[in-house]
């Protein structure tokens, strides 16, 4: 594996990565870019040998995945399979299933994917989940989110914090980051800024919106973050490939290559 830590979160390509061929053409403008790993998440159908060959073929890392749940639940043997083809030993669950989404099945959805992340475990691969705002909701004294990694296992459920997410959340993303930094193999990193529409908060490449990325990477330096994965879920006017690079681009000028 390259000594490089910054990904291209490939959900911000989503709308690029319908078939084979537009995973190959979107796979080589992001090796273009400057990117030398991705974390792979909504791709269309496409045999996982194919993206092996694309990858190969580019010089890509696959850094990371989202897998959905119900693979997770139903398919972990060809989910790990297809992690093993890619050479890539950090799966992650984007999202809590609907489903959990309440005080009382948080706890009963950590007790799940513990149970997933133990047997990625036997397998050499480290299973994390990433956030969004709504695991800021509390429980007494506690947020979704640490009730989550209070009830799993470290050794089996890793925290991908998004920084985008938490300060959404009215968390702060520096604290957070420290907080799990020795259970984090991979961090998302977003950047918020104001829109033109009252009050509007918008996604934003990172060094272009008003988040405190000097702390953030300072936290995540100071822990066991091996991946920094970029993501812009939205990109509004803007043409995604862009924000890619303009986030690529302040990364580098922050120091972190």
């Amino acid at each position: 594996m390259s000594d490089t830590v910054i990904a291209a979160q490939m959900y911000t390509l989503r709308e690029f990565t319908r078939t084979p061929a537009d995973i190959a053409a979107t796979l080589a403008r992001v090796k273009a870019i400057g990117y030398d790993a991705i974390q792979i998440s909504r791709f269309g159908q496409c045999d996982p040998a194919e993206i092996a060959r694309i990858l190969d073929g580019e010089g890509l890392v696959c850094a990371s995945t989202h897998v959905d749940w119900r693979r997770l639940t139903d398919q972990i043997d060809q989910v790990i399979a297809e992690h093993r083809l890619w050479g890539c030993r950090f799966p992650a669950l984007g999202g809590m299933p609907g489903e959990y989404r309440n005080p009382d099945g948080v706890a009963e959805f950590a007790r799940r994917a513990d149970d997933i992340g133990a047997r990625f475990a036997q397998d050499d691969m480290e299973f994390s989940y990433h956030n969004h705002n709504f695991e800021l909701q509390r429980i007494g004294e506690k947020t979704w989110l640490e009730v989550i990694f209070a009830t799993a296992d470290p050794a089996h459920l890793k925290a991908e914090i998004d920084t985008y997410w938490i300060q959404a959340g009215g968390g702060d993303p520096a604290q957070w980051v420290r907080k799990y930094a020795d259970r984090m193999p991979v961090l998302h990193l977003k950047d918020m800024a104001m829109g033109p529409e009252k009050n509007e908060q918008r996604m934003a490449p990172i060094g272009a919106g008003n988040m405190n990325f000097e702390a953030i990477l300072a936290a995540a330096r100071d822990g066991s973050v091996r991946w920094y994965c970029v993501e812009q879920d939205k990109c509004y006017e803007d043409d995604p490939f862009e924000c890619l690079r303009t986030s690529l681009d302040n990364l580098h000028a922050m120091g972190l290559k």
